[in-house]
C-alpha cells in the first residue's frame, strides 16, 4: 500500500475530526487531505514522477504534512531534512539523494543551496497561494511493496550520513504497531508532537500513526519546556512523546509550579536514547503518569521493541520486540551469542527493517546480512523473561586499563545524585590507562554542586576503576535536533 491512503481512509471516515493543531491554527482532516491532493496535483504539474526525491527542510508545521502526503501520492520519494542545517549539509543530502524538489524556509540556507544546485524550491510561505489556485487530485500511486517511501539520512556521527531506504511497508507497519499495541490510541486521543517530523522518531510515532488513527497531533515547532507544559493542559494532551532530555527539561520546568495542568496525560513514551531510571521516576511522581520506554534506529523504521501496556513493566529496559519483529544477540566478531557476562550487540529482523543504505551496498551488507539481520551497533543484554536492555553503544564503551566501563551505569549513579539535572559520561585519553573517564554535568537550578562530594558520591556505589576521575560541570550538554546528548563533541572538547 501508499502510506498516502491512510490519510484518504481517515478523511473520508472523520472529516470534521481535527487532525493538525498548531495553537490556533486547526486542521481537520477533510482540510489535510484536501490540501495534500491540490499539492499532489502542482507536483504533477511540475513533473514529478513516482521515485523522484522530493526534500522537506521544515520545522513542526501543518505544512510538512500537506506536503509530504502530497509527495508521497504521486509516488515521489520524500527526504527529509533539519531546517536548521547549513549549505554545506543541505547541499550533500540534495546531491547524494539526487532530489528533483525542495520545500523549505524562504531565504534559509536550504534555499540558498538547492538554488546553487539548479534545484526546483517552494518557499513554504508561497504554498497557500500555489494551492488556492490549484484543484485537488486525489488521485494515490499504488506502491509495490518493496517502493521506498522516505529516504532518512543517519546522524552521520561516523563518517558521512547515509541514506536508510524506508519502504512503504516498513513505516506502515511500524506506525500501526506504535498506535495499536503501544498507545491504543482511540478517537479523543490529543498526541503531543515536540519530536520534529523530519525525524523517524517523531514522523513515524507521532505524525504517521496520528494520521492512521484518526487523533489529534498538537504540534510545537521547537520545543521549549515552558511553552510545551502549558500545552499540555491547553490542548487537552493525553499522550505525549519524547526523548530523556525532553522529560528532565518538563521535570524542570515544572519547578515552582504549583498546580499543575496535566490531568489529561494518560500515557507518556520515550526513546531516541536511554531514560536514567531515576529521572523516570520523578518525572513519574511529579505528572502521575506512565512512561513506557522503547527502542529503535533509523533502519528500524524506527521501533523495534517496547515496554507495552498490558504486560510487565521494567524501569530501566527497553522492553521486549514489538509485534513482526525479532532480536537477538551477537558477539562484535562473531555469530555465536553474547559473551560470558551475557552483553552482546543487538541485531534486529522483522518488517521494520529498512531496505538498505542508498547507492552504498558496502555499507549495507556490513550492517544487514543475508537472512534479514540488522546489526545495531548497540550493545545489550536479556534476561530470562525476554527483556532487552541497553548496555550502551559500541562505539561508546569505555576501555581503562583493559576493563570494561558502560557509560551508562555510571550515569545512572550520577543521576541519583540531588543535585544534578543532566549527565553525560565519555572516555578521554590517558597514557596510562589508555582510557579515563570524565563527567560532564549539568546542575539542578538552585544547586551549587561541590564536584568532590559528587565524586565521592559516584566511588561508593561503582567499583573503583568506574567512577570518573574528571567531573566538569557545565552549563548545558550538547545536544542533536531530537535532544540526544551528542557524546562527540563531549570527547573533542
Amino acid at each position: 500500500m501508499n502510506l498516502a491512503q491512510n490519510l484518504a481512509r481517515t478523511a473520508a471516515e472523520r472529516p470534521d475530526v481535527v487532525a493538525l493543531k498548531h495553537d490556533d491554527d486547526l486542521w481537520s482532516f477533510a482540510r489535510l487531505a484536501d490540501a495534500s491532493a491540490r499539492f499532489a496535483a502542482h507536483l504533477r504539474s511540475r513533473g514529478v514522477a513516482p521515485g523522484d526525491r522530493v526534500a522537506l527542510s521544515l520545522p513542526n508545521i501543518p505544512a510538512f504534512a500537506v506536503v509530504y502526503y502530497g509527495a508521497l501520492s504521486v509516488g515521489a520519494v520524500i527526504v527529509p531534512m533539519n531546517p536548521l542545517f547549513k549549505p554545506r549539509e543541505v547541499t550533500f543530502y540534495l546531491q547524494d539523494a539526487g532530489v528533483r524538489l525542495l520545500v523549505c524556509l524562504p531565504g534559509s540556507d536550504a534555499a540558498e543551496a538547492a538554488a546553487s544546485l539548479d534545484i526546483d524550491v517552494i518557499p513554504v510561505d508561497t504554498l497557500p497561494g500555489l494551492l488556492a489556485e490549484t484543484e485537488p487530485d486525489h488521485r494515490i500511486e499504488e506502491a509495490d511493496d518493496e517502493d521506498t517511501a522516505v529516504l532518512l539520512y543517519t546522524s552521520g556521527t561516523t563518517g558521512s550520513p547515509k541514506g536508510a531506504e524506508l519502504r512503504h511497508r516498513n513505516l506502515e507497519s511500524n506506525q500501526r504497531v506504535t498506535g495499536e499495541t503501544l498507545m491504543e490510541a482511540t478517537e479523543g486521543d490529543v498526541v503531543m508532537g515536540c519530536l520534529p517530523l523530519f525525524h523517524v522518531f517523531g514522523m513515524t510515532c507521532a505524525m504517521n500513526m496520528a494520521i492512521s488513527a484518526g487523533v489529534t497531533l498538537t504540534l510545537i515547532p521547537r520545543f521549549e519546556p515552558k511553552k510545551a507544559l502549558e500545552m499540555l493542559g491547553r490542548d487537552g494532551v493525553t499522550i505525549f512523546i519524547g526523548v530523556p532530555t525532553m522529560y528532565g527539561a518538563l521535570l524542570a520546568a515544572s519547578e515552582g509550579v504549583d498546580a499543575l495542568d496535566v490531568g489529561s496525560l494518560r500515557l507518556c513514551i520515550s526513546g531516541g536514547s536511554s531514560m536514567p531510571v531515576e529521572l523516570m521516576k520523578r518525572f513519574e511522581q511529579r505528572f502521575d503518569c506512565v512512561i513506557l520506554e522503547g527502542y529503535g534506529l533509523s533502519e528500524t523504521s524506527p521501533v523495534a521493541s517496547f515496554n507495552q501496556p498490558h504486560i510487565e513493566r521494567k524501569p530501566g529496559s527497553i522492553g521486549v520486540p514489538v509485534r513482526g519483529v525479532e532480536m537477538k544477540l551477537i558477539p562484535v566478531d562473531s555469530e555465536e551469542g553474547a559473551d560470558d557476562a551475557g552483553i552482546g550487540e543487538i541485531a534486529i529482523r522483522g518488517e521494520n527493517i529498512m531496505r538498505g543504505y542508498w547507492n552504498k551496498p558496502e555499507a549495507t551488507e556490513a550492517v544487514l546480512d543475508a537472512d534479514g539481520w540488522f546489526r545495531s551497533g548497540d550493545l545489550g543484554r536479556v534476561d530470562e523473561d525476554g527483556y532487552y536492555y541497553i548496555v550502551d553503544r559500541a562505539k561508546d564503551l569505555i576501555i581503562r586499563g583493559g576493563y570494561n566501563v558502560y557509560p551508562r551505569e555510571v550515569e545512572e549513579v550520577l543521576y541519583e545524585y540531588p543535585g544534578v539535572a543532566e549527565a553525560a559520561v565519555v572516555g578521554i585519553h590517558d597514557d596510562h590507562y589508555g582510557e579515563e573517564i570524565a563527567a560532564y554535568v549539568v546542575a539542578r537550578e538552585g544547586s551549587d554542586l561541590d564536584v568532590e562530594e559528587l565524586q565521592r558520591f559516584v566511588k561508593e556505589r561503582v567499583a573503583a576503576y568506574k567512577y570518573p576521575r574528571v567531573i566538569r560541570v557545565i552549563e548545558e550538554l550538547p545536544k542533536g535536533a531530537t535532544g540526544k546528548i551528542l557524546k562527540r563533541e563531549l570527547r573533542q572538547a
